[in-house]
């Protein structure tokens, strides 16, 4: 991939880093704010009607914080591919991964018929 071809890419995954590096802060903040709120309040979910709820908020923040780490690092590790000429290529077959879906996911590794195969998450 020439320094041009490299250069969209790149560009573009840098702005979605920052947008989930936004995301991840934003998410950050949310969950402080809702410990907070919960240590100020009756620790006893179990017969809190609020309990429940707090609980179930800040599992939730947990997992969605969790899922846009994983993201970042899924972008980290796709901007490494620009940089060693390998983006865009399926990691399992080495075929052309496809410009459509690169589209739809930036940081795609497989292409779709791996990605149908694999029994994991689809990156």
């Amino acid at each position: 991939m020439t320094g041009e071809a490299r250069a969209v890419p790149r560009d573009a995954l840098h702005g979605l880093r920052e947008q989930t590096e936004g995301v991840i802060a934003a998410m950050a903040d949310d969950l402080d704010a809702v410990v907070h709120a919960s240590s100020n309040a009756n620790a006893d979910d179990e017969h809190d009607p609020e309990g429940t709820t707090i609980a179930f908020e800040r599992a939730q923040l947990l997992a969605l914080l969790g899922s846009a780490r994983r993201e970042l690092i899924e972008i980290d590790s796709a901007l490494g591919r620009v940089e060693s000429g390998s983006y865009g290529r399926c990691e399992a077959c080495g075929t052309d991964v496809g410009a459509e879906r690169l589209l739809a996911r930036p940081a795609a590794r497989h292409c779709v018929g791996c990605a149908s195969t694999h029994r994991r998450p689809v990156t």
